[in-house]
């Protein structure tokens, strides 16, 4: 009874997380971040693939509307095709919502409102641009005390930790990552932004 509560609430709070995150984003509302922090998207690499789920959405359910001939069938198909329809750009709003960010506290790494992991600059050690496909298995892998958390299959920026740490991803199984791996669509920039954060505090510590 416990699992069933816990997949209920999951989900509610996941539908209304995702339906502020819409709003937000039509009404060009963006969540308030602290100064100095720089936004960095990662929705790039999954955009054509939801550009065309929403597209054979869309067609989808005129289609069904002339050729279903019970009004009330029609009626409930048509409620439901457009309701698939929001939640997908829902989906997409949440990428645009929640970027990674990089800023005085340190950098946030994020997956739409499923993913949100904070590291603090003097939990990195270093911070690179590296391009990686990910074999089968998932957007979320890990092996060897890495964690590769990927887009559309792939990741972009390698970030090793100063010592390993356990992260809130079931993956992982509690057991602490040393690595984490993941994307973003400008890669070059968010790691030179994280460099700046980084390098003054090594210098520091010395």
């Amino acid at each position: 009874m416990a699992k069933v509560w816990g997949l209920f609430r999951f989900v509610v709070v996941y539908e209304l997380r995702l339906w502020a995150a819409l709003f937000r984003w039509v009404l060009r509302r963006p969540i308030p971040v602290e100064p100095g922090t720089t936004r960095y998207e990662y929705v790039g690499a999954v955009k054509m693939i939801l550009g065309v789920f929403i597209g054979v959405s869309a067609l989808e359910i005129p289609i069904l509307h002339l050729m279903i001939p019970w009004d009330g069938v029609r009626i409930a198909l048509l409620a439901i095709g457009v309701y698939g329809l929001i939640w997908m750009f829902g989906l997409l709003a949440t990428m645009r919502v929640y970027p990674h960010l990089v800023g005085p506290a340190g950098l946030r790494i994020r997956n739409s409102i499923t993913l949100d992991l904070p590291l603090t600059w003097d939990e990195i050690a270093s911070i690179e641009v590296r391009r990686r496909s990910m074999p089968p298995g998932g957007q979320t892998q890990v092996e060897d005390g890495v964690l590769s958390l990927g887009m559309a299959s792939q990741t972009s920026i390698d970030v090793h930790l100063t010592a390993p740490r356990v992260v809130p991803v079931r993956k992982t199984g509690g057991e602490p990552v040393r690595v984490i791996r993941f994307h973003a669509d400008d890669p070059e920039g968010l790691v030179e932004a994280a460099r700046a954060r980084i390098q003054p505090l090594a210098t520091k510590n010395r």
